[in-house]
């Protein structure tokens, strides 16, 4: 057997021989293997490796390799607007396609760039979704029943009850990107479901657990007044509402909370409790206020006539005003040496009185008051 090149002497004494049989077989092979790779068959809805050979005025020419070449639509460059092509893609650059249709013909392909993008942003989004990831989404247009949305190549609906657009329109919110939640996905209808409102409700529930975990009883906050109530106010700490009662607006007599505070008004309260496990905060105006009865302390003694006004009757007596944020009790029994069941007979709201301390406990803030003993004439009013 005649050989075609002399043996290759090796190390240590081996020899490798090539022969004419085995040259033609290795000839063979590779010709085979290369009309396999020329003639493979592309398949509608398979994702190729090209590169841009040229940019056409309606379109992009893609070698794929084999003896095909591809051509992407305009159209299907890009699935947002673009006004030039190579914003898109450049002239030898490596992507990947996403066949359209067969071969024409012509021997030619119809690619699709865009439904690369879309086909990996379905996969992407329906990963999202089942971790309950938060994405974000740039609306792109107002339409009847809420807004579409461009995401990951793809475009979603977004209802209008799944928004939250407080102070704006939905129309001001176009070209913005806003978080979301995915409501729903199904790729064979191309349908794409989103709610910016359970993503609006997410971030609050993790503002609040924030804020829970670093306010203390004595803490100072600032915020603002959300909602006036018979009972009190409520005032948005940043993502939690804290509660000032109507007794903690202020050391004088709030008749309505309404008569001191304003929707959209900022106020600084000290923190008086916190309920972590149920998210409660409970706040205080009147505790950033000089406490008055600690300034009276010095003011006034047991037996002592003061002046006041009359602020509120009860059955049981009535409340005087003797320095601004404090008020003493007149019971019932104290307003006149001939008993009485009836306050509002010998005193109306708004009256002025003198009257004599029978109890001063500032510590306490109790003071009790009597008329006892006191002129008729005393009652002014």
């Amino acid at each position: 057997m005649m050989l075609v090149e002399p043996p290759i002497q090796k190390d240590k004494g081996v020899t490798i021989s090539v022969t004419e049989q085995q040259l033609e077989n290795a000839k063979s092979e590779f010709e085979r293997l290369l009309e396999e790779s020329l003639s493979f068959k592309f398949e509608q809805g398979d994702i190729v490796p090209g590169s841009v050979v040229r940019i056409e005025r309606d379109g992009v020419l893609v070698d794929v390799g084999g003896k095909s070449e591809g051509f992407v639509p305009l159209k299907e460059v890009s699935n947002m607007p673009v006004d030039h092509i190579e914003d898109v893609c450049k002239v030898g650059e490596s992507l990947e396609f996403y066949i359209l249709r067969e071969e024409n013909e012509n021997g030619q392909l119809t690619l699709s760039l865009k439904r690369v993008a879309q086909a990996r942003g379905w996969v992407q989004l329906e990963n999202m979704k089942r971790n309950d990831d938060t994405i974000r989404a740039k609306i792109s247009q107002v339409v009847k029943g809420g807004v579409v949305v461009d995401v990951y190549g793809l475009r979603g609906f977004v209802p209008a009850s799944q928004l939250r657009v407080k102070g704006t329109t939905p129309e001001e919110l176009i070209g913005m990107e806003i978080p979301m939640k995915i409501l729903e996905t199904d790729t064979k209808r191309n349908k794409l479901i989103l709610s910016q409102r359970l993503a609006v409700q997410e971030e609050k529930a993790a503002q609040r657990e924030k804020i829970l975990s670093t306010l203390e009883s004595g803490q100072v906050v600032t915020g603002e007044v959300v909602r006036i109530a018979d009972f009190g106010a409520f005032i948005d700490l940043g993502g939690l509402d804290g509660l000032l009662p109507i007794s903690k607006i202020s050391w004088e007599r709030v008749s309505h909370p309404s008569d001191v505070l304003k929707v959209g008004q900022m106020v600084t309260t000290k923190v008086l409790k916190v309920d972590q496990e149920k998210g409660h905060i409970s706040l205080s105006l009147k505790q950033m206020q000089p406490d008055p009865w600690k300034e009276i302390e010095d003011k006034f003694n047991e037996g002592q006539v003061v002046n006041g006004t009359v602020r509120k009757i009860q059955s049981f007596g009535a409340f005087v005003q003797i320095y601004p944020g404090v008020d003493a009790l007149l019971p019932t029994v104290e307003m006149s040496e001939t008993p009485t069941t009836k306050p509002e007979e010998v005193v109306q709201v708004g009256q002025q009185v003198k009257a004599i301390i029978k109890k001063f406990s500032p510590k306490e803030h109790k003071i009790s008051l009597s008329l006892k003993g006191m002129d008729v004439s005393d009652l002014l009013g």
